[in-house]
């Protein structure tokens, strides 16, 4: 069981993807994500560096200043991802296409339900960044 919140934006999922798989745009719009050190080595590293794929890791830094590590844990290209933080099961992040953009959903595990409002406004920053 999980929980989600969805927003519709007037952008191309493609555009939403890169948003959301370019560790180097997390602090933009992930409201609890100061930055992204992704591995060096593995799935996500490379010449695609800051993007993501299954397995993909590296640690992730929080507004209350700790970085924990993170792991890709499903991953399906330009529709959905979703990773553990710390080794707990975090938020998925799935694109829709619809009608000339896309819905964005979040996920949240069934024990996490307080982090929905961060996701929501999470998915209002994307939608800025995408349209504006």
């Amino acid at each position: 069981m999980s929980f989600s919140v969805s927003r519709r934006i007037d952008a191309s999922a493609e555009d939403i993807w890169d948003l959301l798989t370019d560790t180097g745009k997390w602090p933009a719009w992930g409201p609890s994500i100061t930055g992204a050190e992704p591995a060096a080595d593995g799935p996500g590293s490379g010449p695609f560096r800051g993007g993501l794929a299954f397995g993909s890791r590296g640690r992730v830094r929080t507004v209350l200043g700790v970085a924990l590590p993170y792991t890709v844990t499903a991953f399906e290209p330009g529709r959905y991802w979703s990773w553990s933080v710390a080794g707990i099961p975090a938020n998925g992040h799935r694109i829709v296409p619809q009608g000339g953009g896309c819905v964005v959903t979040f996920t949240v595990p069934w024990w996490a339900p307080a982090y929905l409002p961060v996701c929501a406004l999470a998915l209002r920053r994307i939608e800025r960044l995408a349209t504006h």
